[in-house]
């Protein structure tokens, strides 16, 4: 018998009605005005020259009128510039490549662990399981120090990785913008982990010799979402300091927080973790809006810590043995969706168009009036931004995303392209993410773009920025060597 074909027809109609409903609904203020300014001019059309005269001589305006009105248009017009957001915007970024040198192949990272943990092979066996399903790839980097039998994770070997990683960005930002450091107003250094004295920021200072009127800060403990609290710490900053930039850096130092002890929970962020880092320039300067990449349009940001369980999902304390590492909950990914659910209330209303938030807003009256068994309606994100970029934490937050959102595999392919080419970069790793897009070729002018971070706390926040203009291919930066081979398959399980 000839296979039957499934009837696409009532599917194809239902798309149509679902775009016509879409289109009708965003642009319900063109389809009213229209016709009335048609029927306005039909009627002045209509009018003969005299009486287009008589109406004019009827209205009487006189001096004093037309001054008043003047003034008013004027008053109105300077309160709406001097109360309206200076826009900030995007100039450009550097991500950090780690050297060859630093790579960690999974045998690499399996022999180590075996001679580390050598009295305790199931500790060994279940970072082996956690590899294999975790999403990264044979090109992920370590610090030097991790490189040694046993670790070395000593304070000059950390501020030697801090050194390299952000200095590094920076000298990488400057020569792509050609800023000085004499021109830089505002500097955030963030980095959750790794908290010396003298300060990450003023390590910076010293280095580029910044003014000493710098306005600096220094951001710890605040975790994989710090990068987007940076940004949204520098909007308020360049708010009331006009003409300025802002330069941001987001990083994880590594080398202090490699976990030697066998607790299982605490062995997860040695098995995702890698290097990287990350250099922003903002600028609030109308002249470099024409160079600028992004302009910043909304920061919404959740926080979840008033919730014990939501508090203590990452963790960073002593197991039995006295050895520090971080605790990461069983919890965390349910916490993970309140805090986006929480998240996407408030960001939805800023960027949905009106199609979706009447959807929304008529299945919730729905399921409170009609039927609570009704299924609640998920807003369609993909109408409000063309590009996502979701930290790479590791595999499982990704599917959930692309779950909940709904989102298709080329959505998600630079946060599964990121997390399996460098790992979980903390902070920094939406700017690899960004780079990947950029590299392939997708960003264009007009394109919006969801940037959404998890952090301890527990946190969720989002940016959403604005293309400024259609980005060329870059001729560097970290997927120089690689993207042509990018995207790749990656396994449910990878044996070793």
């Amino acid at each position: 018998m000839p296979q039957t074909l499934p009837n696409f027809s009532s599917s194809v109609r239902l798309k149509y009605v679902k775009l016509g409903y879409q289109y009708l609904v965003n642009h319900i203020l063109t389809f009213l005005l229209i016709p009335v300014i048609i029927a306005i001019s039909i009627e002045l059309l209509r009018l003969s020259p005299d009486e287009m005269l008589a109406l004019w001589n009827s209205l009487r305006f006189d001096l004093l009128q037309i001054l008043l009105c003047s003034f008013l248009i004027v008053f109105i017009a300077t309160v709406y510039f001097m109360s309206k957001p200076r826009s900030i915007y995007l100039v450009d970024y550097a991500c950090y490549k780690p050297p060859v040198t630093f790579r960690v192949p999974f045998s690499t990272f399996m022999e180590h662990s075996r001679l580390i943990l050598k009295d305790n092979p199931k500790s060994v066996d279940f970072q082996m399981r956690i590899l294999e399903r975790s999403g990264l790839g044979e090109e992920t980097s370590l610090p030097p120090a991790i490189h040694y039998i046993p670790p070395t994770p000593t304070m000059e070997a950390a501020r030697g990785e801090a050194e390299v990683v952000i200095f590094s960005c920076i000298d990488s930002l400057m020569q792509k913008t050609g800023i000085k450091p004499k021109d830089i107003d505002i500097l955030i250094v963030n980095c959750s982990l790794f908290s010396p004295t003298p300060s990450l920021s003023a390590m910076v200072v010293n280095k580029y010799k910044l003014r000493s009127n710098i306005k600096s800060y220094n951001l710890s403990g605040m975790g994989c979402s710090a990068g987007l609290i940076s940004i949204d710490l520098a909007r308020d900053l360049l708010q009331v300091h006009p003409n300025s930039h802002a330069l941001v850096i987001s990083t994880e130092i590594i080398t202090p927080n490699y976990y030697q002890g066998s607790e299982r929970a605490m062995l997860l962020p040695n098995c995702l973790f890698r290097m990287g880092g990350a250099a922003i320039l903002l600028s609030n300067k109308r002249r470099d809006s024409s160079r600028a990449k992004y302009k910043l349009v909304h920061v919404v940001r959740t926080h979840k810590g008033a919730d014990d369980k939501a508090f203590r999902c990452v963790y960073e304390q002593e197991d039995p043995q006295g050895k520090v590492g971080i605790n990461l909950s069983k919890d965390l990914m349910m916490i993970a969706g309140e805090a986006l659910k929480s998240n996407i209330t408030t960001i939805g209303p800023l960027v949905l168009p009106a199609s979706e938030q009447l959807l929304f807003l008529f299945t919730l009256i729905g399921r409170k009036i009609f039927n609570p068994k009704w299924k609640p309606y998920i807003p369609d994100f993909k109408q409000a931004f063309e590009h996502f970029c979701i930290h790479a934490g590791g595999r499982a937050v990704i599917d959930e995303l692309q779950k909940n959102l709904q989102l298709s595999a080329e959505h998600v392919e630079a946060s599964r392209m990121t997390l399996h080419r460098f790992g979980n970069t903390s902070s920094s790793s939406l700017w690899y993410e960004l780079g990947y897009i950029e590299a392939k070729g997708r960003m264009r002018r007009g394109d919006r773009i969801w940037q959404i971070a998890f952090g301890s706390g527990f946190k969720c926040n989002s940016a959403v920025w604005k293309c400024n203009r259609t980005i060329r291919t870059p001729i560097n930066g970290p997927w120089q060597d690689c993207i042509e081979k990018y995207p790749v398959h990656i396994p449910e399980i990878v044996k070793l």
